[in-house]
């Protein structure tokens, strides 16, 4: 087996499988329904976006799952002039919607998003929103006292989606895979760290349109583009918004272990040892390789 139907193979079990997708729509429709009927009545699902990595399309784990909420604009007239943390009684208020018809689930509210745990140790978040004219959204913070913050997820997927386009559908294989390194290897980055990083590293990348056959450089190189980002960095501007994101953990030390062990696979393979270049591949990536 060849280095392209290594990673071929790989991909395709790393895959969300569509069990887990079906899963993940029918509870996404039925919260969905459950708040436009208590903010709306309707059961429509046209109010709800998914967000955050299972938005972007670059998730591999159902673990959790992002969605937003637009809300009718009177409610943010309502809490606006709240005496108090109105963001906070905001976020009860979705919890009672949602206790509706979750009554024996855990509902939490809190900070930002209102949280929907299911007994098989998935769970939503749930981030309730005010549509602005711009195409953005207004969304309660309930820390410090409560405020307003803006986010303009659809920007941002587009550019995934662009920059995914124009690479031959490397860029978002190039997150799912690299998802996996971050579990195998306990790497303290978030989804959206490596999205951003991938996003800026594949738009320049020699290689960026080319097939399996290149993946194994695609790690090597990725890896390395990791390691050397300054330890003293903890801001990154997100792809197509301009919000920003921090992040204060270290990675990179992670990152230049991982590219050093890329490097022995592919002298591996280079010099016909296939068995030892998987076992390398495998510290990498895990069992599934």
């Amino acid at each position: 087996m060849g280095i392209a139907e290594k990673f071929s193979d790989f991909y395709e079990k790393i895959k969300m499988s569509r069990e887990n997708m079906e899963i993940i729509s029918y509870r996404y429709n039925r919260l969905s329904k459950t708040l436009s009927e208590y903010f709306y009545g309707s059961s429509s699902t046209n109010y709800s976006l998914y967000v955050g990595s299972y938005g972007r399309d670059t998730e591999v784990y159902i673990s959790d799952i992002d969605m937003l909420f637009k809300l009718p604009y009177s409610k943010y007239k309502q809490y606006d002039g709240y005496y108090g943390n109105g963001q906070s009684a905001l976020l009860q208020e979705v919890k009672v919607a949602l206790l509706n018809t979750y009554p024996k689930t855990t509902i939490k509210g809190d900070g930002q998003i209102v949280s929907v745990y299911f007994a098989d140790g998935t769970y939503f978040e749930v981030l309730p929103v005010f549509k602005n004219t711009d195409e953005s959204f207004t969304y309660p913070d309930s820390n410090d006292g409560g405020k307003w913050k803006i986010t303009n997820p659809q920007t941002e997927q587009k550019a995934i989606q662009d920059m995914n386009n124009s690479t031959n559908k490397n860029l978002k294989k190039l997150c799912r895979i690299m998802r996996v390194w971050k579990e195998q290897n306990n790497v303290q980055i978030p989804g959206i760290l490596i999205d951003v990083l991938a996003y800026n590293f594949i738009k320049d990348y020699v290689y960026k349109d080319k097939s399996y056959l290149y993946y194994d450089l695609f790690t090597r190189d990725f890896l390395k583009f990791l390691s050397e980002v300054p330890m003293t960095q903890n801001k990154w501007l997100v792809m197509g918004s301009n919000r920003y994101i921090y992040h204060y953990l270290s990675f990179q030390s992670k990152a230049k272990d991982s590219y050093n062990i890329a490097v022995n696979a592919i002298d591996y393979e280079t010099r016909g040892f296939s068995y030892s270049s998987n076992q390398e591949w495998r510290k990498i990536y895990g069992s599934q390789f």
